[in-house]
């Protein structure tokens, strides 16, 4: 797993290191490895260092100290280097350092071949308005993109969008989500040897070698009961198709049988793609998780499945039309819930919290926290970057989906997955199978865009190929 740090833990991890009087060590550590990733730049896009011109808008912290060191080191190598003060101070050694290796210190930005964004890093204030317009070539960010919240990912329009973002001692959350996320372009993490003063993460990135030790592999005494039984309530007259979705996903995430409970014309649509399914109108019958709500829209009777699947204390993930639905903090952290941003702040407003979709969209891992805590279950927030949030504040970020996942249908696939996930594997947490079924949504979505864009219909082969590879036997 990959982890993340709000501002504060990176702040707290430093204070030890700084009263012992390593305050130096630490940005000479920062500087080098920011000059590194410079160079590398320079060589990419210049070819050479020798004449290349690089600029630093500089704060007066001990960001903008970080980016004169590397500048200083990058004029020492031929590069024509430029400090543009943003306030009427800078870290002093910082500035002399540059000064000795002849840089420049001007007032006005002027266009150069890179050019670092170093005013601020985790005390971004709320307010925050770049001194310049954004110039046109190649940015890199020091540590954050000027004005970004570390922890929250929340930044202002006056932000600037860096094509490359180096960040130092450990990954930030505010990089994850949020605009953050889209302000941030690549991120590199440069160590400083903070590892031993960083304790409980604020977020973990579950990467696919962590999705494949989740799934279970094939055994000799396999059998479908053991691989799993999903109950899935979906589809209705209006939306029959979103029953197809959901059980074509499951059945490819390798479940090993799929009860669907569905009106006769959505089930008779289910059984001709899938004959495999077993489909009636009754929640009778032998099942370990549900997956509930795709497409039932306003149908009584599945509306009573729904409820029945609810009640049967069994994991169960909830989407679309059923997060409506939900019967408030009684699921005794066994269900998933997986909106949108507006599909959270609706079922918040109707518990009596009063939020926006825009304040949800640009604090994401706080609200889906929030709501994990406040409905007793875990959330898995869609967006740009997915958000799975556990009731006690666990929280698992995943960034791997492809545009063209936004599609119709799209959401029934993850449900099918989701669901898969908890009948199969019952004893992992809800918030890692959650982040997991979002690895495979994502990597399957990538796979099929491979060949363009795509429907909800191509992408459950995609997951079968995602499975598959994630399970094979090592070397195969």
């Amino acid at each position: 797993m990959i982890t993340a740090f709000t501002g504060s833990q990176i702040r707290d991890a430093e204070r030890p290191l700084l009263e012992r009087g390593r305050g130096s060590e630490l940005m000479s550590r920062a500087a080098h490895g920011l000059c590194r990733v410079l160079v590398s730049e320079l060589f990419r896009s210049k070819g050479r260092l020798y004449g290349a011109s690089a600029t630093a808008v500089v704060g007066k912290g001990n960001n903008g100290g970080d980016a004169l060191f590397a500048l200083a080191e990058l004029a020492a190598r031929g590069v024509r280097t430029t400090a543009v003060l943003a306030s009427s101070s800078a870290h002093p050694e910082a500035l002399a350092a540059f000064v000795a290796r002849g840089g420049r210190v001007e007032t006005r930005l002027r266009a150069a071949d890179i050019v670092v964004d170093a005013v601020l890093g985790t005390g971004a204030s709320r307010d925050y308005r770049a001194p310049f317009e954004r110039p046109a070539g190649l940015v890199v960010a020091c540590d954050l993109p000027s004005g970004v919240d570390a922890d929250t990912g929340f930044a202002s329009d006056a932000v600037w969008r860096a094509d490359v973002t180096v960040t130092f001692g450990a990954l930030k959350t505010g990089l994850l989500v949020g605009r953050g996320r889209a302000l941030a372009g690549r991120v590199e993490v440069v160590d400083i040897g903070l590892g031993p003063h960083l304790f409980e993460p604020d977020a973990f990135i579950l990467e696919p070698r962590d999705v494949a030790a989740l799934l279970p592999t094939a055994r000799d005494d396999w059998h479908k009961y053991v691989r799993g039984v999903l109950g899935i309530v979906a589809g209705s007259e209006q939306y029959p198709g979103a029953a197809v979705l959901t059980a074509a996903a499951a059945l490819s995430t390798g479940v090993g049988m799929v009860r669907h409970v569905g009106p006769p014309r959505v089930r008779d649509g289910v059984l001709a793609a899938l004959p495999e399914v077993v489909a009636s109108d009754s929640v009778e019958g032998r099942v370990q998780a549900w997956a509930i709500g795709p497409g039932i829209a306003d149908d009584a009777a599945q509306h009573r499945a729904f409820d029945v699947a609810v009640q049967s204390g069994l994991p169960v993930v909830i989407d679309a039309s059923g997060l409506e639905r939900i019967p408030g903090p009684r699921l005794g952290g066994r269900a998933v819930l997986t909106p949108h941003a507006g599909e959270l702040a609706r079922m918040l407003t109707r518990a009596g919290v009063d939020v926006e979709r825009e304040d949800i969209e640009a604090r994401p891992i706080r609200w889906a926290r929030f709501a994990a805590e406040r409905l007793g279950a875990t959330i898995l927030l869609k967006g740009p970057a997915t958000v799975c949030a556990a009731p006690d504040a666990t929280v698992c970020v995943q960034s791997s989906a492809h545009p063209y996942l936004a599609t119709a249908g799209s959401g029934d696939t993850l449900t099918g997955v989701l669901g898969a996930l908890l009948a199969t594997v019952p004893e992992a947490r809800p918030v890692h199978l959650a982040a997991a079924a979002s690895v495979i949504h994502g990597l399957a979505g990538r796979l099929a865009a491979e060949e363009g864009p795509f429907g909800a219909g191509e992408l459950s082969r995609a997951v079968r190929r995602v499975v598959a590879r994630l399970t094979a036997p090592a070397g195969a």
